[in-house]
């Protein structure tokens, strides 16, 4: 899917999101009081279809509406830090951007607050729309339509972006919360929810056999090549003109937040389309990338590397989906904290692993809900304990740690210490063993500073790795 160039057209918004925890109860109302930590703004809806997209290494071009407002200025920033993405962002003046946000505690949400004005565009602002599809479709390989049903996709917009996408030879993928759904007739493919197809079509949406009676209806009715309907747990079914349906089974392991999902499902099957994979196979893609994209906070997105990972081996089973850079691990942290999850780190070079390192690993484990393992490369170890060591590898040593059931993550640090990564991670928790001191301990008065704990555990008698490689060299 590198290099593949998409055209996303649709309404874009701003997701807001502010975490924070839940200790009482308002004296005001029968309302929780949420003392909030920390708060995350990124880009939603047909914007977070083209975040998805540039992430699966995808060149995108944009094309929506903003309004003149902070949130509008907003947007218009965070589509400019993409580094593959272009935006056509046409200012509406006096019409809000659309802005939803969520207030989270303990990993839940609490409340949802909308600022929109969801009625249709026209006139000169549908001909600007207008005016830029033209001169985009015919230099895609594959078109989005993203219809949140915030007014950007009128039905001239949707019959003029079909018509022209199919004059080129080009898949056009929509996705639409409209209860008309006549202005998408021509669509390569339609990708409902299973409760939408039921309203779509006015038939029940249940089993297997219901799924494919009424996509073959919306097929029939709307001249589309094909539907493919997300069923939350139930996974995925895809049904193509012409051919068996196909029932994809759910990849989710862990669910914390369902937000911007389906955007994840719309920007992958649209990829796969324009790189010419089967429908199928696309489906099958779309349904891994969404397995990922749930197991994570916010609207988030799936990389190409996460991708890959999933679909050649069981990243559970083998452990290598515990090794990760930093800027990933940061999004895994992310999502255990929204899950109100503790964060632990401790670090080292754990070269030839002995009892007492197992040792330390699980009582740090026990005093928190997630360990991360910052791991000094081979560099690092070289500049630490001289030249021969470390004995094994940096990735033989990450394998190993990422093993381990008190492990969650490793991640790989080059410099002398780990104070990057304590930054960076903001732990809750900093272990080390006893033979440190708490004014030796690097990162500690960083972790401090926050409220958080320094922890110091004691070694197992007689075991260490220059102690094992003495006895190996008498």
């Amino acid at each position: 899917m590198a290099g593949v160039k998409l055209l996303v057209i649709g309404d874009v918004m701003l997701d807001h999101f502010i975490y924070g925890s839940v200790e009482r109860i308002s004296p005001e109302a029968p309302i929780p009081v949420l003392k909030v930590e920390r708060e995350a703004r990124m880009l939603g809806g047909a914007g977070n279809v083209a975040r998805n997209a540039t992430a699966l290494g995808a060149r995108v071009s944009l094309i929506a509406t903003v309004g003149d407002d902070e949130a509008g200025r907003e947007v218009v920033r965070l589509v400019g830090a993409e580094g593959q993405l272009s935006g056509n962002l046409v200012v509406l003046p006096g019409r809000p951007t659309t802005l939803k946000t969520r207030f989270v505690a303990q990993g839940q949400q609490l409340l949802r607050s909308d600022h929109e004005d969801a009625a249709p565009i026209a006139g000169d602002v549908e001909r600007r729309l207008l005016d830029a599809i033209d001169g985009e479709v015919r230099d895609a390989d594959a078109v989005v339509i993203s219809d949140y049903a915030k007014g950007a996709v009128s039905q001239g917009v949707a019959q003029r972006v079909i018509a022209a996408a199919r004059a080129a030879g080009k898949p056009v993928i929509a996705d639409t919360k409209a209860a008309d759904v006549r202005a998408f007739r021509g669509a390569t493919l339609l990708t409902p929810n299973s409760r939408e197809l039921s309203a779509l079509t006015g038939t029940a949406a249940r089993s297997n056999a219901d799924v494919e009676a009424a996509s073959a209806k919306l097929i029939g009715d709307l001249e589309l090549g094909g539907v493919v309907v997300t069923r939350a747990e139930r996974g995925m079914t895809v049904v193509e003109q012409g051919q068996a349906a196909q029932h994809l089974a759910a990849e989710a392991r862990e669910v914390f937040d369902v937000s911007g999902a389906g955007d994840t499902v719309l920007a992958t099957l649209a990829l796969a389309l324009g790189a010419g994979a089967s429908l199928n196979d696309a489906a099958t893609l779309a349904n891994a990338a969404a397995g990922i994209v749930v197991g994570k906070a916010g609207t988030a997105i799936v990389r190409a590397d996460e991708l890959l990972r999933v679909l050649r081996t069981s990243e559970l089973a083998s452990g290598q989906g515990k090794i990760v850079p930093l800027d990933r691990l940061l999004e895994r942290v992310a999502s255990w904290r929204a899950s109100g999850l503790s964060v632990g780190f401790t670090n080292g070079c754990f070269d030839l692993l002995h009892p007492g390192h197992v040792s330390l690993l699980a009582q740090a484990r026990a005093h928190c809900d997630r360990l991360i393992v910052g791991l000094n490369t081979d560099a690092s170890v070289r500049k630490l304990k001289g030249e021969g060591r470390p004995v094994n590898g940096e990735t033989a040593r990450a394998v190993v740690l990422a093993a381990l059931e008190t492990v969650d993550a490793v991640v790989l640090f080059d410099e002398d210490t780990p104070i990057r990564l304590i930054e960076a991670l903001t732990p809750t928790l900093l272990v080390k063993g006893a033979d440190y001191t708490i004014d030796k301990v690097v990162g500690a008065d960083v972790v401090a500073s926050y409220g958080g704990r320094v922890l110091l555990i004691d070694l197992v008698p007689g075991q260490s790795t220059t102690g094992t490689i003495t006895r190996m060299t008498r």
